[in-house]
């Protein structure tokens, strides 16, 4: 019964996580230490929606004796209260004791509270969850359990689905919300993004952004009170705040009111932006998000397009239309600038949200002027949770692309297609993309570092791969060691030089291969390499290196060994898990037309990767 811990610092609740638990991890029947009281209340106790368990501290909190057990736990146990109660945990359920003495020892010794969260996983997959409190009362450890959630794909509803992208959306782009009503605060979680902390009990009754207000601003903060009070419907401000860290904020407020016909207020919204600029270290998710498409000038990733002030845009977009970042206002004027009116057309319905999707080729006049035009792609998709709507998406300047497909197509009506097939490798690169995050989405959902990071080495290893490739006409004889190392260099500036990792290469000089293996290798690499960032370093490991090595077996076959120096895996599991890296690993290596396996090294982790070092060329040159 593996056990993973983790604090979770902006919830304040330590998360458990219990893999494959067996029947036999449960309860053992034992002889009973001492005889049970018989509890008051039983009847109701059973009709409460939580479970209630209670247990006697022991030779001074060294043990515990069970008193009473919550239905639930009897049932998955298929017990009765009487093979239970009055048994010392430790030896009626050594698998629990294991579990929880420190935290029932830290409760009883210091008569304080604790808040869990069990994760029980099956198969890697998440079956039940369950959120405890732990208390100390009437010399007793209570431990009160919430309903369970049992996960099941083939019931999960489209309002979850949209919930959790509205999340990420908040996460990434550091804005939040709160709804007022009956004077009492509902509060999203990108409002504890924001102030950097967890919920708190009465967070309903005041503020709590309000409340953090420099003294600067609280002159501000009261005439903002006085104009909603006034009657107002609308309010646009901005305010500093400082967080319990001692962070210096700005936000943008946009508040909305509705009254009824007395003028009394029915309700208030309000949208709430971190627009905090100039500061010395990253501090928003956003930013990082962003950052894996700082170099690319052709390429722009939109995070809420939609939004005219709660927007973010990678630098590409501005280097595409050509405007000034710190001026620039998202104001639906711009769609004036497109030519080709069907495309205007197409945004004039998706802004009314008559359709949720675009994807669009167009001609764009840049700051209206028809001498300077430039071919763009767009592509965005909207979604919306509760009265909150959200959307993303990816602007790509393709105008040196089609300018070659003209002047080829005048020349040779070959080369035409050949330009039209790089067109197309593109997209269908940020298509895997986008599907990659969407899976990991599902998986990391409470893991956002984890999605980031593997995004960046992705986003770079395709970058790396359309600058060195796309700017050349030869697609079948592209080296790999010049790839390799360049790889290896973005990878020790995102995570080697912030983790302590080296990665090293040895590759073969005469390795050429088409753009149909490369592209797959690549990735291929990029997600074993992540597996090992992921598994096989803890903090403190000294040394940490990732190695690779490529050659020739023979004229048809090549060979990748790549190896880290980390903790290992169980050797008696050589096949590859079914986890969501192995599955993509897989994937990639069945597109590649190879074979992947687990090697034995004298420490830490290997793979072997055979691979075609041909294959058909799809794009006939």
């Amino acid at each position: 019964m593996p056990i993973q811990r983790e604090y979770r610092k902006l919830e304040g609740v330590e998360e458990i996580n219990i893999y494959d638990m067996q029947e036999k991890d449960l309860f053992k029947y034992v002889d009973p230490v001492m005889e049970m009281p018989k509890i008051p209340f039983l009847t109701t106790l059973k009709n409460i929606p939580c479970d209630l368990d209670i247990f006697i501290p022991y030779n001074d909190g060294e043990d515990f004796i069970i008193q009473m057990l919550g239905i639930t736990a009897l049932e998955r146990g298929n017990i009765r209260p009487s093979d239970v109660e009055g048994r010392l945990l430790s030896e009626c359920s050594p698998g629990f004791h294991e579990i929880l003495h420190d935290i029932f020892y830290d409760v009883y010794k210091n008569k304080s509270n604790r808040k869990l969260r069990f994760n029980y996983y099956h198969k890697d997959k998440l079956a039940r969850l369950a959120n405890v409190n732990v208390l100390y009362d009437m010399d007793k450890i209570i431990v009160i359990s919430e309903l369970r959630y049992t996960y099941d794909k083939n019931l999960e509803s489209q309002k979850e689905h949209d919930e959790n992208k509205a999340n990420l959306i908040e996460y990434f782009s550091q804005t939040g919300s709160y709804y007022k009503v009956n004077d009492r605060y509902s509060w999203t979680q990108g409002i504890y993004n924001i102030i950097n902390r967890p919920r708190e009990e009465n967070d309903e009754y005041y503020n709590i952004i309000f409340d953090l207000a420099i003294p600067e601003d609280r002159p501000l903060i009261d005439n903002i009170q006085k104009t909603l009070d006034s009657g107002r419907t609308s309010l646009e401000s901005v305010i500093r705040i400082r967080t319990h860290d001692d962070i210096l904020k700005h936000l943008d407020l946009n508040f909305y009111s509705k009254f009824d016909e007395n003028g009394e207020l029915i309700s208030r919204y309000a949208l709430i932006k971190d627009i905090t600029k100039n500061s010395k270290r990253i501090t928003r998710p956003v930013d990082f998000l962003l950052n894996g498409f700082k170099n690319s000038k052709k390429l722009a990733l939109l995070i809420d397009p939609l939004n005219q002030k709660q927007y973010e845009y990678s630098e590409g977009f501005y280097n595409i239309v050509e405007e000034n970042k710190e001026t620039y206002s998202n104001r639906k004027v711009i769609i004036e600038n497109i030519v080709e009116q069907d495309t205007v057309e197409s945004f004039r319905k998706l802004f009314n949200r008559e359709i949720d999707k675009l994807d669009e080729t167009f001609t764009y006049n840049v700051k209206g002027n028809p001498n300077n035009q430039k071919i763009c792609e767009i592509y965005i998709e909207t979604f919306e949770f509760g009265q909150e709507e959200h959307s993303i998406g990816f602007l790509t300047d393709i105008t040196d692309e089609r300018q070659k497909q003209k002047e080829l197509k005048e020349a040779n009506e070959h080369q035409t297609v050949l330009i039209k097939e790089v067109h197309h490798r593109v997209k269908n690169n940020l298509q895997v993309l986008n599907s990659f995050l969407n899976l990991e989405k599902r998986a990391y959902k409470n893991q956002p570092n984890i999605i980031i990071d593997h995004m960046q080495s992705r986003l770079s290893s395709l970058a790396l791969l359309h600058e060195k490739t796309y700017n050349t006409t030869d697609f079948k004889n592209i080296n790999l060691k010049d790839y390799i190392e360049d790889q290896d260099a973005k990878l020790t500036t995102l995570i080697g030089l912030r983790d302590g990792i080296t990665f090293t290469s040895e590759v073969q000089d005469d390795i050429t291969l088409s753009i149909e293996i490369i592209t797959p290798l690549l990735l291929v690499v990029d997600e074993l390499t992540m597996n090992s960032i992921k598994h096989a370093f803890p903090d403190d490991w000294p040394n940490k290196t990732i190695s690779k090595t490529f050659r020739k077996i023979d004229e048809n076959t090549g060979e990748l060994i790549i190896k880290d120096n980390g903790v290992g895996i169980d050797k008696t599991k050589k096949d590859m898990k079914h986890s969501l890296g192995c599955e993509i690993i897989k994937n990639l290596t069945k597109q590649l037309d190879g074979s992947i396996k687990y090697i034995d090294v004298d420490e830490g982790t290997g793979f072997r990767l055979l691979f075609p070092l041909t294959m058909e060329h799809t794009i006939s040159q």
